[in-house]
């Protein structure tokens, strides 16, 4: 991330719609979030494990009805890169 804001993890296309998506709720069910973008599970794993190696994610597993769900949500950091990436992209075509 550069000290302006601007945040190539962000920046790509599915990654920026994640966080788009994810910055206005506490958390997301992994099926739900792939169906919204309209993606391959595969497709989605490899853009949340950026996310998340770069400390935006919490990846959240959670038991319910005898299987294994995975849950996700923007951390503090994740929030605020975005938002800050947001702001800079404003400012860039602004």
């Amino acid at each position: 991330m550069s000290s302006k804001g601007f945040d190539e993890v962000i920046h790509a296309p599915n990654r920026l719609q994640i966080c788009a998506y994810l910055v206005s709720m506490s958390e997301i069910e992994f099926r739900s979030l792939r169906d919204f973008l309209g993606v391959s599970d595969s497709v989605l794993s490899k853009h949340l494990k950026v996310l998340d190696e770069a400390g935006y994610l919490d990846v959240i597993k959670r038991a319910e009805n005898g299987r294994q769900r995975t849950w996700l949500a923007l951390n503090r950091d994740g929030r605020k890169a975005y938002l800050n990436h947001v702001r800079e992209l404003k400012r860039i075509v602004g």
